[in-house]
């Protein structure tokens, strides 16, 4: 079992750049056992810093990437059936709270809502998790820490969290980090010099204007990165943003024009 949840360990700091008091906060959380929620939109961040703090408090890291087939076997477990007869295996959530991890529910509000209620036992002061095909109560390790995360930009009433379950978390807002921090960011992900993840940066900041305005999302730092790995790899600056930042994020060649015609401005 120790080899289990030993994959699940992040051996390696990842790098991570602290725009506020996001990581202080997360650690005062960690210590008083209250689940988290991050909100924010997508390639802000929010992956990232948590596995940060995973490597910072010495935790494994259990990851579910939530989507809309998601049941709660998947998350709790289920037993199997192999040569010896029927077996129980953990779900990911059951395999975090009986070890001592962080589990992370990304994206959680694309899975169903019939789902995330059997993660609300482990976030009020019972901390267990009703193993019910099993007949067991499984009480959380004292180290289980629970997060979640979503992007409110595409919240719909059909797609967001009961209040239910928002009010059993304390929050932590991510946005794109402001130019000077997203610059170094980007020129230490990519390994690209400051000047070039300097222009990337300002690419972004017009794309995120167009935000409501005929794009639903704006350049993420994430796809700035993508970007500059390519530039790294010898790619015309021209063609990168073309490839990681204009055709990604829209398919309407009046906007492809005007996103082609800010990077030509800077490239």
């Amino acid at each position: 079992m120790n080899d289990l949840i030993e994959q699940y360990r992040i051996v390696d700091e990842p790098y991570y750049r602290p725009v506020a008091d996001e990581v202080a906060l997360f650690e005062a959380s960690f210590a008083s056992k209250m689940p988290m929620m991050l909100k924010g939109p997508t390639g802000c961040g929010k992956t990232r810093f948590v596995e940060h703090m995973a490597w910072k408090l010495r935790k494994p890291l259990v990851t579910v990437a939530c989507n809309e087939d998601m049941t709660a076997s998947d998350l709790v477990g289920r037993f199997l059936l192999d040569a010896s007869g029927t077996r129980w295996q953990d779900g990911p959530l059951a395999v975090a709270a009986r070890h001592g991890a962080i589990c992370y529910l990304d994206e959680v509000v694309e899975a169903r809502q019939d789902t995330t209620v059997v993660i609300h036992p482990l976030t009020d002061n019972r901390r267990v998790l009703p193993l019910e095909k099993k007949g067991e109560l499984l009480r959380a390790h004292p180290d289980f820490h629970l997060v979640i995360s979503y992007n409110p930009g595409y919240q719909s009433l059909m797609k967001d969290l009961k209040q239910s379950t928002k009010q059993r978390f304390g929050a932590l807002d991510f946005n794109y980090p402001e130019h000077g921090a997203e610059l170094e960011i980007v020129a230490h992900e990519a390994k690209i010099d400051a000047a070039v993840a300097d222009k990337l940066v300002a690419i972004a900041e017009r794309a995120r204007n167009l935000k409501g305005h005929g794009l639903d999302e704006g350049i993420s730092t994430r796809m700035l990165i993508h970007a500059g790995e390519l530039i790294a790899c010898g790619v015309n600056p021209l063609a990168a943003c073309r490839v990681a930042l204009v055709r990604p994020i829209t398919d309407d060649p009046d906007m492809r024009d005007a996103l082609d015609a800010a990077v030509s401005t800077f490239f």
